[in-house]
């Protein structure tokens, strides 16, 4: 993957928040972090009281302090006492303290303190870089580098100088908008590599079952397909591993080609493969053996490769008010259909549908 590739990957990847706070939850580690952000809110209402009473307090302490004091205290009594945000919710109170960080700190009337301020970004940012999209990210960069700029003109305009309000700009550039972004780049790197499958650069159990999920809630009708190369221990055995291994990343190519870009495609072990797709149940058989053709066409060498392919299949036009099967599943029934399709000699399809027919609604 080239770095215009990466950059764009990393720029189109929507984050998985649900995943990410599901998985937190299961380690034990959701709870330790709502503490940690509450106290982040207590130690802002501190600072605020703190500020009032010292000679650099706001213009007006009655005001200002009181909402910086009440908002700390908010923002401590919300994560201590309520579940974790959603998405949207988690936007918004980042966004809400984003400005509110600068907006407090205008009020400052010593300018340069004023501007230190903004290091109160880094906190917000890290927490979006972590959670959240690369574009969400950018909205918080724009806002600080306006801030930073914003700080800068005002040093510069109340009699402290250009120079230093340039020091001071430079320094909060380096500190508030520079290094997030990369941090979250490298964040992003680590977290697709544990997605991924090294061999084949497709997605690997975890990441299927992150994105199988998506697939199955957000269409009417879907199937997964999956498939096992046929004989492929003879392969090892009489052509090496590196031929093997040759073979699995063509198969991980030709699956990927053939499947289209709606499709998520899968190695979830050894010598099996998973294809998810928005399919009706009419077109799912069809599509199976497409890709099962695929599989089996000719190669370079003279391996010859052949897959059992097996499809578990869901249809809301079939069974509207039919409960739609877990992703857990679907990947157990197209492994069933797969492994008669092995018994059965390779080298075709089994299809196990999962719509109920009309009369048997659960």
């Amino acid at each position: 993957m080239n770095d215009g590739k990466t950059l764009l990957a990393w720029w189109n990847d929507p984050v998985d928040y649900s995943w990410l706070v599901g998985t937190l939850a299961a380690r034990g580690a959701l709870g330790p972090l709502k503490i940690l952000n509450g106290l982040a809110g207590v130690v802002i209402a501190i600072m605020g009281a703190v500020i009032a009473g010292s000679s650099i307090g706001p213009v007006h302490p009655e005001i200002t302090s009181t909402i910086g004091i009440g908002s700390g205290i908010l923002w401590a009594l919300r994560w201590w006492f309520l579940p974790w945000p959603s998405r949207v919710e988690s936007l918004v109170l980042i966004g809400m303290a984003d400005v509110l960080f600068t907006v407090a700190f205008l009020q400052v009337p010593d300018r340069l303190f004023g501007a230190m301020g903004a290091v109160l970004l880094v906190v917000t940012g890290s927490y979006l870089g972590f959670f959240h999209s690369a574009r969400a990210l950018a909205v918080h960069t724009a806002w600080s580098l306006l801030s930073v700029v914003v700080f800068s003109v005002r040093i510069a305009t109340g009699g402290e100088g250009v120079r230093l309000a340039l020091a001071v700009g430079l320094l909060l550039v380096a500190a508030v908008v520079s290094v997030l972004p990369a941090l979250q780049i490298l964040y992003w790197l680590m977290r697709t590599e544990s997605l991924s499958d090294p061999l084949t650069e497709l997605l690997n159990r975890r990441g299927l079952e992150i994105r199988l999920p998506r697939l199955v809630d957000g269409h009417p009708a879907f199937c997964v397909i999956a498939f096992d190369i046929d004989r492929f221990k003879e392969v090892n055995d009489t052509f090496g591993h590196r031929v093997g291994d040759t073979v699995l990343r063509s198969t991980a190519q030709r699956l990927q080609d053939a499947a289209g870009a709606a499709a998520v495609v899968a190695r979830t072990g050894g010598e099996e493969f998973v294809v998810a797709a928005p399919l009706a149940a009419t077109a799912a058989r069809a599509e199976a053996e497409r890709l099962c053709r695929a599989v089996a066409e000719p190669r370079a060498s003279e391996v010859e490769v052949t897959a059992s392919v097996g499809v578990a299949m869901f249809d809301t036009a079939a069974c509207a008010d039919c409960p739609r099967p877990t992703p857990e599943r679907l990947l157990h029934a197209a492994d069933a259909a797969m492994y008669r399709a092995k018994q059965g000699g390779g080298n075709h399809v089994v299809v196990d549908d999962l719509t109920p027919p009309p009369g048997h609604r659960h």
